[in-house]
């Protein structure tokens, strides 16, 4: 099935008589993409699938509220991203600070047996450099480098400054570049 627009979508999303083969629809254009992003800032498919999961039952769930302010991809990409977090922040209590590099470690040993993830070792050193970035870096490096979203965008869907994104962005490069740098 084509693309249908965003108005028109969402014109399908807010009429009861035409909401479900509309959202249909929705989780079909949207589905692939958001599942990258989101796998990207989780990791693991399991996780990235609960938040998928969630991410499309809290938009159902908030159609009737949807002001169409924004795109719908914004939209989800904002509900996909407080899914990441909220999962992510569940996960923080169970770091030590002792035990964040062997953790750390063990997502990336996870990552490289991995079904899911079919890398090479390029593909797998980048990730490895993400993951060692704070998490709104990585959001940020993730939205930019992977999804090409613009600035703005990342700032509406955010809500943070256009000029605190170009820095958070700049600074993950530079973290990136620096360990890629230390492991040749």
């Amino acid at each position: 099935m084509s693309e249908i627009s965003d108005k028109s979508l969402i014109e399908r999303l807010l009429n009861p008589s035409t909401r479900e083969e509309a959202f249909r629809i929705l989780v079909e254009q949207e589905g692939p993409r958001l599942y990258n992003l989101v796998r990207r800032i989780v990791q693991f498919h399991d996780d990235a699938d609960d938040v998928m999961q969630n991410t499309f039952l809290k938009a159902w769930m908030a159609l009737d509220t949807f002001r169409a302010e924004s795109k719908v991809s914004t939209w989800l990409h904002r509900i996909a991203i407080n899914e990441c977090l909220t999962l992510l922040g569940k996960r923080r209590p169970m770091q030590s600070l002792d035990g964040e590099a062997e953790e750390l470690s063990a997502e990336i040993k996870n990552l490289e047996g991995d079904t899911y993830f079919d890398g090479d070792a390029a593909q797998l050193k980048l990730q490895e450099a993400i993951d060692t970035l704070p998490e709104k870096q990585r959001i940020v490096f993730n939205l930019k480098y992977f999804e090409e979203m613009k600035y703005e965008e990342m700032s509406a869907l955010l809500g943070t400054s256009v000029g605190a994104l170009k820095a958070s962005y700049h600074l993950a490069v530079k973290k990136i570049e620096q360990i890629c740098k230390e492991e040749d």
